[in-house]
């Protein structure tokens, strides 16, 4: 019978890219709706964040009840201009022992899938973050519970005791999510989805045979749940945003600590669970088996299961080495881009995993791939103009291409980055001649670096 409730709210909003950049005149690197970020962001601290926040506040001083709280510096950032209550009031909680703030990527992003370093720092940058209102984490989680041993590595190498996961079947096997585990030497939680699911998904649905889910009802699922703890985990914006308040999905969240509080049930913050239990055996999770926490498949489908998706996180890769080496502006707009929710958006997914990506998104997949990928080239041009032609080739020299964009060699094959042709030129010296005269590598280079690939292609190809 589980005594630990373990609950986790995730908040975050991203700056959403302009749906009309593709057609502005201007260059620059304004490419951000933030008319529309203004609005959503007042409307979710309205509906969702105060009300959520006053609840978990009020629980922890009649109950002692703790709750884990991920929040992102980009929801920061949007919550410091048009909402700083909130940020105040998570200060002031953190400060109290009411939540505990856990560590993730400040830009909510796919960093882990792109470059480890890259997302060390954007760790680094959301932990400096939250240590300004007051929080150290112990407890760390991945963009949307993304999550395999490179990635646990790169956490329990930065100090973290624990990480946050999914309960995925094809991981645990025959096992249970409601026990602590390790991976890569460091403590790991893992959410229950079914549970988290009932009030995240199916809380509102009259289709749903428990309609209508009471917190009595909740708590004694949780207490009749074999294991040591339930960990539950959703959006902050599930309660009063996502399922709207007259639902009764704010006064279920209220009851929820009462009635755990009554039956004995004691509701944590990860970092409470991972400290006071012992883990059990190991779980490996391997980089090809990467799990999440997003829609059935629970991988990385939802941001890189379709062509546009694939396409654009690769020209998001080759833009991200010509913005680290150029730094500065360029770097911050290009981590902006980096947010997981601009590739989510372009989803081509049908039936409910379809319904949930389109309720999340500003238009169509087409539109913002259109819009996102001119965002992307905005980020490009500026990192490139400053940088000479020998120090950009340098950055994006081995990078790997979209399919779309390989270079293909005479007999089979293909040079897949930049390295490769070279490779190719350099070792057969008459094909090399006719690719350079006829054009073709200059008209490669110009399609992957705009106007600096003529004076790079002259490098390569000795003139």
């Amino acid at each position: 019978m589980v005594k630990r409730l373990v609950l986790f709210l995730e908040m975050h909003q991203p700056r959403r890219v302009n749906p009309l950049l593709p057609y502005s005149a201007n260059r620059g690197l304004e490419v951000f709706d933030d008319v529309l970020n203004r609005r959503i962001a007042e409307r979710a601290a309205g509906n969702s964040y105060r009300k959520v926040l006053s609840i978990v506040g009020e629980a922890h001083r009649l109950y002692g009840s703790r709750v884990g709280v991920g929040v992102t510096g980009t929801l920061l950032e949007q919550l410091r201009r048009w909402g700083g209550d909130v940020v105040e009031t998570l200060g002031r909680l953190a400060e109290e022992g009411a939540v505990e703030l856990v560590g993730e990527t400040y830009y909510h992003s796919l960093a882990s899938e792109l470059d480890i370093g890259e997302f060390r720092e954007q760790v680094e940058m959301q932990v400096d973050a939250i240590k300004a209102l007051g929080a150290r984490p112990s407890t760390a989680e991945n963009t949307e519970f993304i999550l395999n041993n490179r990635v646990a590595e790169a956490l329990g190498g930065m100090g973290f005791q624990a990480v946050l996961g999914e309960g995925v079947e094809r991981v645990l096997g025959w096992r249970s999510p409601n026990y602590l585990y390790r991976i890569n030497g460091v403590k790991l939680l893992l959410r229950n989805y079914r549970l988290s699911d009932d009030v995240g998904f199916r809380f509102s649905s009259r289709e749903w045979d428990q309609y209508p889910l009471t917190a009595d009802k909740y708590v004694e699922w949780v207490r009749a749940s074999p294991g040591d703890l339930v960990f539950v985990g959703m959006d902050m914006e599930t309660f009063g945003e996502h399922q709207w308040e007259g639902t009764g999905i704010l006064e279920f969240l209220k009851w929820l600590f009462r009635r755990a509080r009554e039956e004995g049930v004691s509701v944590e913050s990860p970092g409470d669970a991972a400290a006071e239990l012992d883990a059990r055996e190991g779980i490996s999770i391997e980089p090809w088996g990467t799990t999440s926490w997003a829609d059935r498949e629970k991988d990385l489908s939802a941001w890189l299961g379709s062509e546009e998706q694939v396409r654009a996180f690769a020209f998001l890769r080759m833009t991200m080495a010509a913005a680290r080496r150029a730094g500065g502006r360029a770097l911050e707009a290009w981590r902006y881009l980096s947010t997981s929710d601009h590739l989510y958006y372009l989803s081509s997914k049908r039936g409910p995993e379809g319904d949930v990506h389109g309720y999340f998104s500003p238009g169509s997949p087409r539109r913002y791939f259109e819009a996102f990928m001119a965002a992307i080239q905005r980020v490009w041009d500026y990192a490139s103009l400053r940088m000479g032609d020998a120090e950009l080739l340098e950055a994006v020299r081995g990078v790997e291409l979209p399919r779309e964009a390989w270079f293909l060699v005479e007999g089979g094959g293909a040079a897949r980055s930049i390295d490769e042709l070279e490779a190719v030129l350099r070792g057969r010296g008459e094909l090399r001649r006719r690719y350079c005269e006829s054009g073709d590598v200059e008209r490669w280079f110009s399609n992957l670096l705009g106007p600096m690939g003529v004076k790079v292609a002259a490098g390569v190809c000795g003139r």
